[in-house]
């Protein structure tokens, strides 16, 4: 049964980090996706890569894996984690860039915090690459698709 109570605040409403020392080490992979509405100019600026900053897909791609190693520096209450696999992908659609991320660790917490911090930063790092000539971006539909916990 799940408790409706929130696990990063103790009896007194203050905030905490959870303990998970007594939890077992498993095999944890979470994957997350996001996108990102550009208009169709941007969108050809991206695909023929001739934006000025450079290559939009690889600096989101090293940035979304750069921020998925750096989450609990970001996360106030977010673990460190031994992150095992950071798989970030950026693909052109006809509306703008689809984003998804797949984080594996081996600990005992899950990873959903690292896979959609890789999404986030990496849509962000679109929208930076892309601002001067796209005013109408908008970042939508980031969310946790799918997480899975095994024991070793």
């Amino acid at each position: 049964m799940e408790s409706n109570k929130l696990s990063h605040t103790n009896d007194d409403g203050m905030v905490k980090m959870v303990d998970v020392g007594e939890k077992d080490v498993s095999i944890r992979m979470a994957r997350a996706k996001g996108h990102i509405t550009l208009r169709q100019e941007t969108i050809d600026l991206i695909i023929e890569n001739n934006l000025k900053k450079g290559s939009v897909l690889s600096c989101a791609q090293i940035a979304g894996i750069m921020a998925a190693k750096r989450c609990s520096e970001l996360i106030p209450l977010c673990h460190q984690l031994m992150l095992t696999k950071i798989d970030v992908s950026l693909n052109v659609d006809n509306t703008g860039v689809y984003v998804e991320s797949v984080v594996g660790c081996t600990g005992q917490t899950g990873a959903e915090m690292e896979a959609l911090t890789a999404v986030s930063v990496a849509l962000l790092t679109v929208y930076d690459m892309c601002k001067a000539v796209d005013k109408s971006m908008v970042i939508d539909n980031t969310e946790l698709i799918e997480k899975r916990k095994q024991l070793p």
